[in-house]
């Protein structure tokens, strides 16, 4: 068993080895303050036949016993990997799967499991320094170590792996990974912070990443295994200088094609020309062939953009393809837009629901819910391809995730907005940054819905082409230049700011100035993009669509809440059942009505008014007769709220039957007299008629003149006398 250990940002990180997880091709157990997790590494013993690329697979496992939860649910386990485990899978990949050698086919399986949860001490980073160390000692082939830190940025400052409080006052998220000399990836969320501000947090995070990475190689070097071998498979120098002649030529043609899907049917059909011409001089060697085609395409499109200056369908390096922006595409929805960026097409649809209709989250984070959702779709269709819709994948999660980070931050606060926003991307053509066009896209349909969004946000994806000294960076990559390049640079933000952030490597890494160089010309690019929408809209609608529900807020004393939902919720649903609406109560007292219908809404706000009102002595209410009795009726003078009126307090004149006054459903006037320590309240019809006449002197002739006390005392004794005789004769 192995141990290192070292102070990082005032907590104790903790890397273990050879205690669990012993068959595991590499297992560590990584502990950060209270977090815990077990990282495993295992290779397959033989490749696998018949592919072309490196089978890598990273599970991110969720426990909700790390947290001390049980699972919700019939079944009580964890499902399905909630969504922030797969972007945590997503983030462990990412730094990792560039450092394994292009050659391997053997299978690869990284699992990280948590097991306890510290919230200051994030998960995800341990699982990206838990795979590096766990790939390190074990046989698999890997360019590692690889360390990885959170950034924020407080009152100006960087600072490392920020605690939850810390995090509440802080203008910027950045995960950061990478190796001793280079960063491989970032992955950001910022609150519109400046370009130089977010390369002295990678500044910063990589100085600490140097200082993790020596860590790990202090461990590596005691419990390494021997590396696996991996076979190299060399085309044979004689064939390339055969084959390569024949192609080079048609290919440098083929990619002087502007648009995306001629160019691939002709690059498809010299591809097809090469394999037939050479099937009987190589019969055995078709993999040989399409590789020395691949690498043929490559060199030349690079050396294109290297040399000429010229990316494939003509652009120079810095320049953006033409865009189109539509809103209003759609009659019926809350919000529509339709963003076009050369052959990428996103249409977007803006939904404004209650606050009931939160995503609720079922995880190991603090956050329990969430108000506005981005969802990401991407069908087959939209590259000219077919295939299988089973719900979205990690890359659909991944990129729906880092939308909404971006456009979050301009949505506005529940206090202001009481709604929840459920935006939509609809990827109809892509050919380059979807997620980037979706930003466009979620921004524009927000504003065409009437959100109140403080300012526009667009994105933009950046590329890098990198041979030896030579390097040039390229806006508004398209997909050729995505999958030949080194570098998947994406950048999404406001006029003031950055928003959010997400770098990918394909190579060792990238140095600070080169990351530099292509932020700021990211933030032109996203800048330009912004522009051109703002010539459509730059501002939200005044008006909410007449589809969308209008929401009424209310608040209540706490005390009353009980009143408004009843028992068992029977006055709520009454409310909702009579007037339409749907009707949010919060534990502080706030309400919310949402009404596509405004009178429907002001209705269902006047019956919550009036079950909060207290009934008053001496007031006179409208009340409904709810039962009748002998005695007297029961009248609801408020919702919820009911009283007597006695038979004798109906009329001046004698009320011989209760029915003659009040029947079921009724609705009479009547006075309040009193209401008595119990709570019980007492109504009078009577005091609101006119008195007959003589009436008051009736009433004296009735009672006689008045007595003083003892000779009422008096009058009590005959009476009890007269009844006790009574009584006497009676018995006997």
């Amino acid at each position: 068993m192995e141990t290192v250990t070292m102070d990082l940002a005032g907590r104790t990180l903790t890397i273990e080895t050879g205690r669990l997880a012993k068959q595991a091709g590499g297992a560590v157990q990584i502990r950060y303050g209270d977090t815990v997790l077990l990282v495993t590494a295992t290779i397959s013993d033989e490749p696998r036949e018949g592919i072309d690329f490196f089978p890598l697979t990273v599970d991110y496992e969720e426990r909700l016993y790390a947290v001390g939860r049980i699972p919700g649910g019939f079944i009580k386990r964890e499902g399905r990997p909630t969504e922030k485990a797969i972007l945590s899978a997503r983030l462990t990949d990412r730094p990792l799967r560039p450092l394994f050698p292009k050659e391997l086919r053997n299978s690869v399986h990284i699992v990280a499991t948590v097991l306890s949860v510290d919230q200051d001490s994030p998960p995800e980073i341990l699982s990206i320094i838990g795979a590096s160390v766990a790939t390190s000692i074990s046989r698999i082939p890997f360019n590692g170590p690889v360390g990885a830190v959170i950034m924020g940025l407080i009152d100006g400052e960087p600072v490392v792996n920020p605690t939850v409080e810390q995090s509440r006052r802080s203008k910027l998220h950045l995960v950061l990974a990478g190796t001793k000399d280079a960063v491989m990836m970032v992955e950001a969320g910022a609150d519109e912070v400046s370009r130089d501000d977010i390369l002295r947090c990678i500044e910063a995070g990589h100085s600490v990443i140097k200082e993790i990475v020596t860590k790990q190689e202090e461990i590596i070097s005691r419990a390494g295994l021997t590396k696996l071998e991996v076979p190299i498979r060399d085309t044979a120098t004689e064939m390339v200088n055969r084959v390569a002649p024949f192609i080079q030529t048609r290919i440098a043609e083929a990619l002087r094609i502007k648009e995306k899907l001629k160019r691939e049917e002709r690059l498809g059909a010299v591809k097809d020309e090469l394999m037939e011409s050479y099937r009987e001089e190589f019969p055995e060697q078709s993999a040989e062939l399409k590789a020395i085609y691949e690498k043929v395409l490559k060199e030349t499109m690079r050396s294109m953009i290297l040399n000429e200056k010229l990316r494939p369908d003509g652009r120079a390096p810095a320049e953006i393809r033409p865009i189109s922006c539509e809103v209003s595409v759609l009659p019926r929805t809350h919000g529509s837009a339709l963003f076009t960026r050369g052959q990428t097409q996103v249409l977007n649809i803006c939904t404004l629901g209650a606050l009931r209709d939160m995503q609720i989250l079922d995880g190991l984070g603090l956050e329990e819910s969430k108000r506005f959702i981005h969802h990401y779709n991407f069908p087959p269709y939209s590259v000219g391809e077919t295939g299988f819709m089973r719900g979205p994948g990690r890359r659909d999660i991944g990129h729906g995730a880092l939308a909404e980070r971006a456009l979050e931050k301009v949505v506005p606060k529940e206090a202001d907005f009481p709604y929840t926003l459920r935006l939509v991307s609809e990827v109809l053509e892509s050919n380059g940054s979807t997620s980037m066009g979706s930003v466009c896209a979620g921004s524009l349909a927000m504003m065409d819905a009437g959100v109140p969004t403080a300012k526009a946000v667009s994105g933009i994806a950046m590329g890098l082409i990198k041979e030896g000294d030579q390097v040039e960076i390229l806006s508004d990559i398209q997909g050729m230049e995505d999958f030949l390049g080194d570098m998947d640079f994406k950048v999404a933000g406001t006029e003031d700011g950055i928003t959010a952030l997400q770098m990918d490597i394909k190579i060792g890494g990238i140095s600070q100035g080169i990351l530099a160089l292509a932020l700021e010309q990211a933030v032109q690019g996203y800048k330009f993009i912004m522009a051109k929408m703002n010539e459509v809209i730059s501002k939200p609608k005044p008006e909410l669509s007449p589809y969308a529900p209008r929401m009424i807020t209310m608040q209540i004393d706490v005390d009353k809440i009980r009143e408004v939902i009843g028992p068992g919720g029977k006055m709520i649903n009454k409310i909702i059942a009579e007037t339409g609406v749907g009707i949010d109560v919060e534990p502080d007292g706030r309400i919310f009505i949402a009404a596509v219908d405004v009178e429907a809404g002001n209705r269902a706000k006047a019956i919550i008014e009036a079950l909060i009102m207290e009934v008053e002595p001496g007031k006179t209410y409208l009340g409904k007769v709810t039962r009748v009795e002998k005695y007297g009726a029961f009248l609801e003078v408020l919702p919820g709220k009911e009283g007597l009126l006695h038979i004798s307090n109906m009329d001046y004149h004698r009320v011989e039957k209760t029915e003659d006054v009040a029947n079921l459903g009724d609705m009479l006037q009547v006075k309040v007299t009193d209401i008595d320590d119990k709570g019980r309240i007492n109504l009078s019809r009577k005091d609101l008629l006119e008195k007959p006449e003589g009436y008051e002197e009736e009433q004296k002739r009735r009672s006689g003149p008045p007595r003083d006390r003892n000779q009422r005392d008096r009058d009590g004794r005959d009476r009890d006398s007269r009844d006790r005789d009574q009584r006497f004769r009676k018995k006997f």
